[in-house]
This record gives structure tokens, sequence and C-alpha cells, in this order.
């Protein structure tokens, strides 16, 4: 494997067992609630909390649960409880960084968290499952009707197809594919900072693929629109699914032709060229005004293996 199938949510080789659909074992569930897994303290980790498919949570749900896969042969699942709703919802849940945790009156041992608070607390394979248990969950919420017809559609295949009575039509999970750019020129790198980020926080630029664009052009397009930096040669480095709530980061590499930086006020909010040295001062959280991305994104994973000179 890799080094670049390292990166977090990849990598565990789950079997999604693809061909048992149609008619899936009986396993246990993950109970997911407004995009936040089920998760148990254990030592130093966060483990998943799969619960049998016949416990009164469920009772929350609107839809079937989704099959994810055989876990060392044992049948895994998730399904959506968001109809439940606490007895007091913090104003985070659904903000970017969201450190509520929720506990359901039904389960003794577990707590509703935020996947990008406890990602890094996650066994490889349990990132995994979680990752997959999400964005597909997530992609059903939003889309319950039919595209083509506009009529209410209906969970198929286990959660992997969405069908619709009315007109035939069927539908697919979407991954959305987006590039996340390491550009460098000389010794520094290009960072850029979004809106409504946390205080300080910087990462490198990324953007939508477009259709009818290939990944090299998306990574030159989005940097100029953003930064008004010019890109020349551009390498693939490694990729990572991110469910939030359904992306596909194809991790580049490109090298800037031009220094200047123009910045999109619509794109985003600052940019800058960051020197090695500087990056491992932010990295050792010595730069009280640039913090950058956090651990177990992409952007981390490319920025450390960046000054390690371990990009493969």
């Amino acid at each position: 494997m890799k080094h670049a199938e390292s990166v977090t949510f990849g990598g565990s080789g789950l079997d999604r067992a693809a061909h048992l659909r149609a008619d899936p074992p009986a396993g246990n569930v993950l109970a997911f609630w407004q995009g936040k897994p089920l998760l148990q303290v254990v030592g130093d980790l966060r483990v998943p909390v799969f619960l049998p498919p016949d416990h009164a949570v469920f009772e929350s749900s609107t839809e079937a649960a989704v099959f994810l896969g055989l876990d060392a042969d044992q049948a895994r699942f998730a399904r959506d409880i968001s109809a439940w709703e606490p007895g007091d919802i913090a104003e985070t849940v659904g903000a970017f960084s969201d450190p509520s945790e929720q506990r359901h009156p039904l389960i003794e041992n577990g707590v509703f968290g935020e996947l990008r608070a406890n990602m890094m607390l996650l066994s490889p394979r349990d990132a995994e499952l979680i990752a997959t248990g999400k964005a597909i969950l997530e992609w059903h919420r939003s889309h319950g009707f039919c595209a083509r017809c506009g009529a209410h559609s209906v969970m198929a295949v286990a959660g992997w197809q969405r069908d619709c009575a009315t007109c035939g039509g069927h539908h697919f999970p979407r991954t959305d594919p987006v590039v996340i750019m390491l550009i460098t020129r000389g010794n520094s790198v290009l960072m850029g900072r979004s809106p409504g980020w946390p205080d300080a926080m910087f990462s490198l630029l990324a953007g939508f693929v477009e259709p009818g664009e290939t990944i090299e052009a998306a990574v030159r397009r989005e940097v100029f629109e953003e930064a008004g930096v010019r890109v020349g040669e551009v390498g693939y480095l490694a990729s990572q699914p991110w469910p939030f709530p359904a992306s596909l980061m194809f991790g580049c590499q490109g090298h800037a032709t031009s220094d200047d930086i123009t910045i999109d006020p619509d794109e985003i909010e600052a940019a800058m060229w960051v020197t090695r040295e500087t990056m491992m001062q932010a990295m050792a959280g010595e730069l009280p005004d640039m913090k950058p991305a956090r651990q177990g994104s992409i952007a981390r994973f490319l920025l450390e293996n960046w000054l390690a000179d371990t990009l493969d």
C-alpha cells in the first residue's frame, strides 16, 4: 500500500461486499443523528457503537439501514435517526466546528459526536466505516425526491440506490470531486483562508472540479480564481474521502509560475506564501496568528509530508 493511502478515512481495506447488497446478511447497526455517529470512549480512542437492528432507538428512523459491508466477516450497517429530538440542541449543531455531544435516553454508553472532532481518535477501519455511513446517509437525507419527475423516491439495494415508482427512475449515491492543492514556489507554499473558519486557521486552496474539466485544469483554474496565481506543472499525490457531506478530495501538487497574489473576496478572505520554516513553527503551535489545517484532513497530511520530504 502506498504511503498516500494512509490518509484518514482511507486504506483500511473494508470489504464493501457489493454482491450482497441485493440480500445482505443480518448485522448490527451504527446510528447517526444529524450526521453525527454514535461513539463510545475506549481508553484514548473513540469507537463506533453498533446496536442490534431491532433496538428501540431506531423507532426514530424514517428509512431502512444502509449496508456498509463486511468487517471481519461481520455485516455492518448505518441508519439515520435524525427525527429524534433531544431536549436541548446546542447552537453549534451543524456548524463547521461542533464540540457538543448528545446522549440518547435509550443508549446507556455512547454519545453522538461530530466526526471532525473525533476523526483522529478512530482506528482506520472504524474511520472508513463511519465515513461511508455518514456520506451515504447524508445523500439519502438530501435526495428523497426523484430528480427526473419530483416524486418521492424510496431506498433500494440496501441503501445504494433510490428508486422512483412514478417514472421508474433509478438514482445512485453521488460523490463530488474536489481538488486540493499543495502549490509551491521555491521554499514556500500557498496558503489561504475561507470566511467562517476558526480564528487564524489557514489551509491549502481547494475547489470543486467542474463538468468537462480534468483534475489538472481544475487545479490551475481554482488557484487562479481564488488567489490570482498561475500554475504550471501539476501532479497527483493522494486522495481522501471527505464525508462533509460527500466529497472525494484529489490532493495535487502544483508549481506556481507567478508570485503575486490577488484574492477573489467572494472565494477566500486571505492568501499568503508561507516558507517551510514558518510552516514548521505553525505546526508546532508557535504562531497564534496562523493555525494550520486540522489533523486528519488531507491538507494537513500533504503539508506534513511536504515538510518531511515524504510525498509519494
